[in-house]
């Protein structure tokens, strides 16, 4: 480690020797071996001569990436907006001062206009790929057959519709979502189940801090039914300590479907839905691996793998 003084008379000569027109190389074999941080240190604030400069570095660029800088930039900053490399920003800018060290509010303004600029760049190809992802994906379903309602609709209603439990009987066919399209393709699916229009009623659940008078006219529009189809809304409490995103313009509450004399449609899709959750391969495979597809028999010991 040098002391002070020595650095201080190590400068002196290496200010020299540089003004003299000497190179970093030329300046280390005269004044002995150093390292390059410390020649750096050394020849700070001094210019090269000019016939050190590469001669196929453009004026230009060099004279802009020195102006940056002296403004603050780093090396990568000064980089990016001139379009070279990296290194050839060390040889230019290497003989100026380091530029001060930022602040941490400095640093975090700087990153987050860095991740401004990546997703605004960024989000437009990939909502891009996602909606090739979408188109090519509904071009496999195509057109659906009655059929084909008929199964998601009952695929529908088993995850998102009352269900009778076995303390509670409840025969009835009653939907609840928060989803237009969901609330029109169920509707769809009532046709053709062949369950009549008149036979629907509609309630609107919404947050009692929400406008619930739009919230219906909204749900109306969506089903197209008669407003005298439609009950009186049910209002939830607002928790002032719960922090909702389902909020402003675009929250409507949920939409409840009951379909009066509805057992018999209950029934059916409790057919639908097991037949379809219970289906099997018509074809087991012929041979699985070791370990997969394997039941062991309780009647045969040999067949039973103890753990461990």
């Amino acid at each position: 480690m040098r002391s002070k003084q020595e650095l201080d008379h190590l400068r002196e000569q290496a200010v020299v020797l540089r003004r003299q027109g000497k190179s970093r190389r030329q300046i280390k074999e005269i004044l002995g071996p150093m390292s390059n941080a410390t020649l750096n240190e050394a020849l700070q604030g001094e210019p090269p001569p000019e016939w050190t400069l590469r001669p196929r570095a453009k004026d230009d660029l060099r004279a802009s990436a020195r102006a940056l800088r002296t403004q603050g930039l780093d090396y990568e900053e000064i980089a990016a907006a001139l379009g070279v490399a990296k290194s050839s920003v060390s040889l230019w800018v290497r003989d100026l001062p380091r530029p001060a060290r930022l602040s941490y509010a400095e640093c975090r303004k700087r990153s987050a206009e860095g991740a401004s600029r990546y997703w605004a760049a960024e989000r437009p190809v990939r909502e891009a790929r996602r909606a090739a992802v979408r188109e090519a994906a509904a071009a496999e379903i195509g057109e659906l057959t009655d059929r084909d309602l008929l199964i998601a609709g009952a695929i529908a209603y088993w995850c998102e519709g009352t269900k009778s439990k076995p303390g509670r009987r409840r025969d009835r066919v009653v939907f609840i979502n928060s989803d237009p399209s969901l609330i029109q393709f169920f509707l769809r699916f009532l046709v053709v189940a062949g369950s009549s229009s008149e036979n629907l009623t509609f309630r609107v659940y919404i947050h009692e801090n929400a406008d619930a008078s739009s919230a219906e006219l909204f749900w109306l529009k969506v089903t197209g039914a008669r407003p005298e189809q439609f009950l009186r809304p049910i209002l939830k409490r607002h928790r002032p300590t719960t922090v909702r995103k389902n909020v402003g313009e675009g929250y409507h509450g949920c939409l409840r479907i009951d379909i009066r004399r509805s057992s018999d449609l209950y029934h059916k899709i409790e057919g639908w839905a097991g037949a379809i959750t219970a289906s099997r391969p018509e074809t087991e495979p012929a041979s699985c691996a070791p370990g997969e597809g394997f039941e062991p028999s309780l009647t045969d010991p040999k067949s039973v793998v103890l753990p461990g």
